[in-house]
């Protein structure tokens, strides 16, 4: 599932005319260069929800063939993460999947990431496994971080106070139970809070640089790095 339904206000000007997820970076769009990564691991489906200038949206994804690209439609009106995920369940299975968020990507390191994810994957253990990225080698991020990760892998959202080593890199497996009576509109992080709670929210660290591209500042700090990078 690829999140591009939002409306990029903190990418304006590049977003007054078109959607954020074809806002291009390096020669190619955002959302391609998500769509990219999940065909070289071999997704075979992608469910991209779609408001925001839908059509321009829904042209562009027309000359996708891998992978085969869904659309989950919510012109009526945004639901947020959760809600648009959970909107989008019909098409999604019941299986547990990936959920992509359409401002960020990576150059690979030594390992792909998406396979390493899915391979990390422990439904014993696991409600929630989430790609998460070192703040210091991050591109285009200027928080503080958002949680910390112990050395069994789990996950503790950062305190109000703290600095955290670690970002959510937009990337994560989930199972679909989870989504069971929550409302039409809501946000992740309340899954994220959950699984927590219930010690079952795990990280996976990215190998590579993740490059957070949410302002037109990011994108020239994104083409800038892949620039300088051996392989994009």
């Amino acid at each position: 599932m690829l999140l591009a339904a939002g409306l990029g206000k903190r990418m304006r000007p590049l977003t007054d005319h078109k959607p954020k997820p074809l806002v291009e970076v390096a020669g190619k769009t955002l959302i391609d260069h998500v769509l990219d990564r999940l065909a070289f691991s071999n997704v075979e489906t992608a469910v991209v929800n779609v408001h925001y200038f839908a059509e321009q949206m829904e042209a562009h994804l027309a000359g996708r063939q891998h992978p085969k690209i869904l659309i989950s439609d919510e012109r009526a009106g945004l639901l947020d993460s959760g809600g648009g995920v959970r909107k989008a369940l019909p098409l999604l299975g019941e299986a547990p999947f990936i959920v992509c968020n359409c401002d960020s990507f990576w150059i690979e390191g030594p390992q792909v990431n998406l396979d390493a994810l899915k391979a990390h994957w422990d439904p014993a253990r696991m409600d929630i496994l989430m790609l998460v990225a070192a703040t210091a080698t991050s591109v285009g991020f200027d928080g503080r971080g958002d949680y910390q990760l112990d050395s069994h892998g789990a996950l503790a959202r950062r305190r109000e106070c703290e600095t955290a080593l670690f970002a959510y890199a937009g990337v994560l497996l989930i199972k679909p139970e989870l989504f069971k009576g929550t409302p039409e509109i809501f946000s992740l992080n309340r899954l994220f809070d959950e699984a927590e709670a219930r010690g079952r929210l795990f990280g996976k660290r990215l190998d590579g640089i993740w490059l957070h591209v949410g302002t037109p500042q990011a994108v020239v700090e994104a083409e800038r790095k892949i620039a300088l990078s051996p392989v994009e």
